[in-house]
């Protein structure tokens, strides 16, 4: 299992906190028990915050920044994934992007329309199932959120409408984009790892268990992230309801392994720290 860098264990442990913020000494003793030196956390947290993706109070403690406000805010609502859905009545919405660009706007807009689980029909246009909760506003305000950082219309993003009755060739092209029979083998393989994992848990030592909690289900978070949440006459939902359901238990067992390490160092938590790696982007994610 590969091992997370300096930069997204910074992020993904500040992605945790309920409210208030992190030690330097707290960032470092993690990365110590996941094999990263002291000094590649060191660097990543300057780094990070002269970007702006992390802040500093008068402590010299860190918590996230604005400028990752819309994809910690997806990871953190990881919990909230079956109810994104509503009744699918066929349409479809598409975002169409003449001019592609190239270099980070063009990774911000793929990023973005991966997440919202579109794929590319034909080049620079994109279609998903219109059966998201918020329908085609909402839509065009995540896109652009996680496009840009801001909810402002962004032209690199492209036009975003809504597209209804098909032709049967091209609904039927359209419905084949996602690979249903390997989201739902992917969903049952990482149940079985989540159902090993949490056996184990309790027989390793606590800094073991960290470990194994943050790595493991950093693997299915990334995973659950990047799930296109497609309606049943597509794909069938029980393997994710599952998995969801199984996630929320190794989570609450995940915050016990952590939770003495945390207190001693006088940090809330909301949830499982979470190798989050790949779930919001080029590695370790544009959240990274």
């Amino acid at each position: 299992m590969q091992q997370p860098t300096a930069r997204s264990l910074v992020l993904d442990l500040l992605s945790t906190l309920r409210r208030g913020t992190m030690p330097v000494r707290a960032l470092v003793e993690a990365g110590a028990l996941l094999g990263i030196e002291e000094n590649n956390v060191r660097v990543s947290l300057a780094r990070l915050y002269a970007s702006g993706r992390i802040e500093r109070d008068e402590r010299g403690r860190y918590r996230l920044g604005p400028a990752v406000a819309a994809i910690s805010g997806r990871l953190r609502s990881w919990r909230e994934l079956g109810q994104r859905q509503r009744a699918w009545r066929g349409d479809w919405l598409a975002v169409h992007c003449a001019r592609l660009g190239r270099g980070p706007a063009r990774r911000r807009r793929e990023r973005a329309l991966e997440l919202l689980g579109f794929r590319e029909l034909e080049t620079g246009f994109s279609l998903r199932p219109d059966n998201l909760r918020g329908g085609l506003s909402a839509a065009r305000e995540q896109l652009v959120s996680l496009a840009t950082g801001v909810d402002a219309t962004d032209t690199a993003l492209g036009r975003v409408f809504l597209v209804r009755d098909l032709d049967p060739a091209s609904d039927l092209e359209a419905r084949s984009l996602w690979d249903a029979a390997a989201l739902a083998d992917d969903c049952r393989t990482s149940l079985g790892d989540l159902r090993e994992s949490e056996a184990r848990l309790s027989q390793l030592s606590d800094e073991e268990a960290m470990v194994e909690s943050f790595l493991v289900g950093g693997r299915v978070l990334r995973q659950l992230m990047r799930h296109p949440l497609l309606p049943p006459e597509i794909l069938d939902p029980a393997p994710l309801a599952e998995l969801l359901e199984a996630m929320k238990r190794y989570d609450a067992v995940g915050r016990d392994a952590w939770a003495r390490f945390l207190s001693r160092h006088d940090v809330p938590h909301r949830a499982l720290p979470l190798d989050s790696r790949d779930a919001a982007g080029d590695r370790p994610g544009d959240l990274h």
